[in-house]
């Protein structure tokens, strides 16, 4: 399936193309090097989202640099792909650092018969040049549990061993149904694949709407990789799931519980902060022509609903643990305020 292609059949994720892994102590044969890597981003994309978020709660800014490419791709021999533009701050189209115009050369570079998709994010080596994993998943969760050492002090714990299995059980609901159950609702190529797909988005819907109605956290009494993963869609969901992807039987903003979460979550430093409504809006309404062929963006919804009180402090627990709150977003990573 290609977002620009009018969908013939369900959505089929193919695994990563890149699972290298960088570990503090090297054992997979990569060391973790403070300025060796760049992440490659869209802050469209809810993918590359959770390993952003994971980044900046750890503090690693400094040590993995961020490059975001334009939220409209380009077409390149017939296929969209993620672009730097002046728009995003690659002066004439190139990033400054890896000194390419479409993340595909990343790949090219490291594969160079490579035929397949790309994605965001990618981690790229700023020595060679080569992309070294899009493994979204592995790489958020190696960044929050394998970067000692480079991690900032008071670093949380977004991946407790003890609660592990239940963050994993919940996250593969969660992903079957909401994250990658979007999608599938989207580019569904008929009404009963529809059908099916939107009732499960929903029907996870309701029971997070039940579990978070007297817990403030998904696993546990901190932030964790549980709530990362379901920040990225639901922050989303009625900027774009809603309308563009007729995931429209209720609006996130009419779930109580899970509406206060995640404005809980959104104005927690590492969430809010690392979002980009705008980049989300015109992505989804402007590349996927072959659902919105016109590509006029949807003007709502109005982001401020985003920044008002939601009280869940009254259920406990605390953001970081025992941790702390991260410092002040890099000036150059900064997202357009709400308001």
């Amino acid at each position: 399936m290609r977002a620009n292609k009018l969908p013939t059949e369900e959505i089929k994720r193919d695994p990563a193309a890149f699972t290298d892994r960088m570990t503090a102590d090297g054992r997979f044969g990569r060391t973790a090097e403070a300025g060796r890597y760049r992440l490659v981003i869209s802050r469209a994309c809810p993918w590359a989202h959770r390993v952003v978020m994971t980044r900046r709660l750890m503090g690693l800014e400094r040590a993995v640099s961020l490059a975001v490419t334009d939220p409209r791709q380009e077409i390149i021999e017939g296929d969209p792909h993620w672009v730097f533009t002046e728009e995003t701050g690659s002066p004439g189209g190139v990033d400054p650092v890896l000194g390419i115009h479409a993340l595909r050369e990343a790949y090219l570079a490291r594969d160079p018969g490579y035929d397949g998709g790309v994605s965001v994010p990618g981690l790229v080596d700023t020595r060679s040049g080569h992309l070294v994993t899009n493994d979204f998943d592995r790489l958020s969760l190696d960044l929050a549990t394998e970067w000692e050492g480079l991690v900032r002090e008071g670093a949380p714990d977004l991946y407790p061993e003890g609660l592990r299995e239940e963050i994993e059980e919940i996250g593969a609901r969660v992903y079957r149904d909401l994250n990658n159950g979007v999608y599938r609702a989207g580019f569904a190529p008929d009404q009963r694949r529809y059908d099916d797909a939107v009732a499960a988005v929903f029907a996870c819907l309701d029971d997070l709407e039940e579990r978070l109605a007297d817990r403030r956290y998904l696993v546990g009494d901190s932030v964790t990789m549980a709530d990362i993963r379901l920040f990225a869609t639901l922050v989303r969901f009625d900027a774009a799931y809603h309308g563009h992807f007729k995931c429209n039987i209720r609006k996130l903003t009419e779930y109580p519980a899970l509406w206060a979460y995640a404005r809980d979550l959104f104005q927690t430093p590492g969430f809010g902060d690392t979002t980009d409504l705008d980049h989300v809006r015109i992505h989804y309404y402007w590349v996927h022509e072959g659902i919105n062929p016109t590509r006029i963006v949807a003007a709502g919804p109005d982001p401020r609903g985003w920044l008002t009180p939601h009280h869940r402090e009254e259920l406990g627990g605390s953001p970081f643990g025992e941790g702390t709150a991260p410092g002040p977003v890099p000036e150059e990573e900064r997202v357009p305020a709400i308001g």
